[in-house]
């Protein structure tokens, strides 16, 4: 008979994650199993939660948990590249390896639909539980001296910051202004990514914390400022009324996103990364002529290779509180109330 573990499952639809018994994964033919150092809590798994039944096409129980990294337990046959104790981080949009952008590294732009990810954005079960089963090595890249705990965010947190700063590093250089809207988890890397990739950019954060923006100083934001119409007018003071070349707006509701409109330059980008359920109204005054307007999902996984690398250089660095695979309903409870300062991460293995 086959081990039983625990595991964090989505279970039932607009209700809190439950603590369950599942069997341990085995791997077949290519696949991997990892030990899980390190499971991120993601505001989109509160959206996941919080849906109607029927919202997706989804099958209910699954693990929940795609920001994910460990060490290498076992290989199944034929997976090379790899031995057990191996740290790893854990590339969280599966795709299906044939497709033009699959061959590109961009998994996450799969085109063949329907394809799984772990812990919810494909049903298939994530890492909040003490083994992950990954279905190709191609998702695994090395930590190096990284502790995977620490780690585990930066598997979607640093790479759609990353991604979503790398697309637009052509506007950004001396003059040049940054906005990013929301200086939580997301936020904090996104003003890091900012500086390691152009550190004469000015970067400004918007929030309507007073506690996160100090720690967004800390991270190297150059102003911190209050949500609201004084931001506006300050923004505009910085950029001499141009607007900044380059806004994030990490957060996606109405007062986000009026703002990110407000302070949108010509020429500029304005880049949705939240998950906020408001609509950005576009017309010919709104936002700034030719703004280019985008919602990036993820990023690729060259670029996860990136955010490894910049993170084993000391250049950026999540900020993280650990919570027991016991504590995890409790630490979805503070991310719903806004008690997070970085990112949660579950450690089954602790």
């Amino acid at each position: 008979m086959r081990r039983a573990i625990k595991a964090f499952q989505f279970v039932e639809w607009q209700r809190p994650g439950q603590l369950r018994d599942v069997p341990v994964p085995e791997p077949g033919p290519g696949e991997v199993l990892v030990k899980v150092g390190g499971a991120g809590a993601c505001h989109s798994d509160l959206h996941l939660l919080e849906a109607p039944a029927g919202s997706t096409s989804m099958t209910l129980p699954f693990t929940l948990g795609h920001e994910n990294a460990g060490w290498v337990e076992t290989l199944g046959p034929g997976a090379t590249g790899f031995a057990p104790g191996d740290p790893v981080v854990v590339y969280g949009p599966w795709g299906c390896g044939l497709c033009m952008n699959c061959r590109q590294g961009m998994e996450n732009y799969c085109q063949t639909p329907g394809k799984p990810s772990p812990g919810g954005l494909g049903g298939t079960d994530g890492g909040m539980a003490e083994f992950l089963l990954v279905p190709a090595t191609r998702y695994l890249i090395p930590l190096g001296d990284l502790d995977p705990r620490e780690a585990a965010p930066l598997t979607d947190a640093g790479l759609t910051s990353y991604h979503a700063v790398k697309r637009s590093a052509h506007l950004l250089g001396p003059g040049s202004t940054a906005v990013v809207i929301g200086a939580g988890g997301l936020g904090q890397m996104a003003i890091q990514m900012l500086k390691a990739l152009n550190s004469a950019t000015t970067v400004v954060a918007v929030d309507a914390s007073p506690d996160k923006l100090k720690i967004a100083t800390t991270m190297g934001a150059d102003e911190a400022l209050i949500s609201g119409d004084d931001a506006v007018t300050r923004i505009k003071d910085i950029t001499a009324g141009q607007g900044a070349e380059l806004v994030l707006d990490l957060v996606g509701v109405h007062p986000t996103l009026s703002m990110a409109a407000a302070v949108s330059r010509v020429l500029g980008h304005l880049t949705i990364v939240g998950l906020g359920d408001a609509a950005l109204p576009v017309n010919f005054h709104n936002p700034a002529q030719e703004c280019s307007v985008a919602a990036p999902f993820w990023g690729t996984i060259p670029e996860l290779i990136e955010v490894i690398s910049l993170a084993r250089a000391g250049k950026i660095k999540m900020l993280v509180e650990h919570f027991t695979l016991d504590d995890a309903a409790h630490a979805y409870e503070l991310l719903h109330d806004g008690r997070i300062q970085g990112r949660a991460v579950i450690t089954p293995n602790d």
